[in-house]
């Protein structure tokens, strides 16, 4: 079992910056698999990234690659989502989400494969 709270997100101009945070309670956190999925109004929830639990795969879509990098630190029992180069069109409510996996055959990337999720966050990126 693990509960997921973000914070992090806001308002910021294009161009601009925010660092998603995701912090998880419960026990075994480094046997979970860590994504973060973005949602608009008449819109599926779309994956911009993976993490495995150990950080040794990540995943981003075209969309947000070599703009947006995920992390995690497995003794604080948190991820990062950091956000660079922002565009309006990232402009969504992003949701951390968590896989119980004790081994990884593939990267998880649908909304199915996730066993929890936060409450999301809202990032805005307005000029």
């Amino acid at each position: 079992q693990v509960q997921l709270v973000e914070s992090g997100g806001g308002l910021v101009q294009p161009g601009g910056s925010l660092r998603l945070t995701c912090a998880a309670s419960g026990r075994a956190f480094n046997m979970y698999a860590m994504g973060w999925f973005r949602q608009v109004p008449g819109k599926e929830r779309e994956c911009v990234s993976v993490i495995a639990r150990n950080a040794g795969n990540r995943y981003y879509p075209d969309s947000v690659t070599g703009r947006f990098t995920i992390s995690r630190d497995n003794a604080k029992n948190t991820v990062y989502l950091q956000m660079n180069s922002l565009k309006p069109e990232d402009t969504a409510v992003y949701y951390c989400a968590a896989r119980a996996t004790p081994s990884e055959t593939r990267t998880f990337v649908r909304r199915s494969d996730y066993d929890y999720w936060g409450q999301g966050t809202q990032v805005t990126v307005s000029s």
